[in-house]
C-alpha cells in the first residue's frame, strides 16, 4: 500500500510512503524524504500520548530510504501518522504566515 501526502511549503512537493507492515498497534513504513524531514516527523509524532515508538532508520545516508517504525497503545498508527501530517501542515502554515507578516 502506498500512501501520498503532499507538502503545501514554499514548493510543492509529494511524499509518498510504502507500508511495509501494518497490525494493530504497529505500523513500518519506507518514506521518500530527506533526514531533515525525518527528525521533525519523528519528533512531532512524539507529541501524541498514544505514541509509544517513533523511529526510523536509513540503511546507507546515500541510497537508502528511510524505514519509520510507529507503535501505539490503543490508537491505530496510521492514524497517529495522520494526526501528525496534520499537525505539521499546521505548523508550516503558522510559520508562512509570520514569515509574510516579516517582510
Amino acid at each position: 500500500m502506498t500512501a501520498i501526502f503532499i507538502n503545501n511549503s514554499l514548493f510543492f512537493s509529494r511524499m509518498a510512503i510504502t507500508i511495509l507492515e501494518q497490525k494493530k498497534n504497529k505500523l513500518s513504513f519506507e518514506i521518500n524524504a530527506d533526514n531533515t524531514f525525518c527528525n521533525i516527523f519523528k519528533k512531532e509524532l512524539w507529541n501524541d500520548k498514544d505514541v509509544h515508538v517513533s523511529g526510523y532508520y536509513t540503511e546507507h545516508i546515500q541510497t537508502g530510504k528511510p524505514r519509520f517504525v510507529i507503535e501505539t497503545s490503543d490508537k491505530d498508527p496510521l492514524d497517529a501518522l495522520r494526526d501528525a501530517v496534520k499537525r505539521l501542515k499546521k505548523l508550516n502554515a503558522n510559520f508562512l504566515a509570520a514569515f509574510d507578516e516579516a517582510k
